[in-house]
């Protein structure tokens, strides 16, 4: 597998882990918490991995797998 499919299978890890929906703020976290060692070891994706969380959760949503909701100003991902 490579990085942005295991990104992918981060983003749906933070979600399942707050209730299958939360920001995009509260999936960074949880994927920094989680997996900090991955990430500093994904040499130039350390520089880039939030781009590549927002590119996962993009393929995610084509796929059908991911929705995204707003709530007034704030956007939350959320399982399909």
């Amino acid at each position: 597998m490579g990085f942005r499919e295991d990104m992918q299978r981060w983003v749906i890890e933070a979600l399942q882990a707050s209730g299958n929906q939360g920001s995009i703020i509260e999936v960074a976290k949880h994927i920094w918490l989680h997996h900090e060692n991955d990430l500093r070891n994904a040499g130039d994706h350390f520089y880039s991995w939030q781009y590549d969380m927002r590119w996962a959760a993009q393929q995610l949503r084509d796929r059908q797998k991911l929705g995204l909701r707003k709530i007034g100003s704030k956007s939350l991902w959320y399982i399909r």
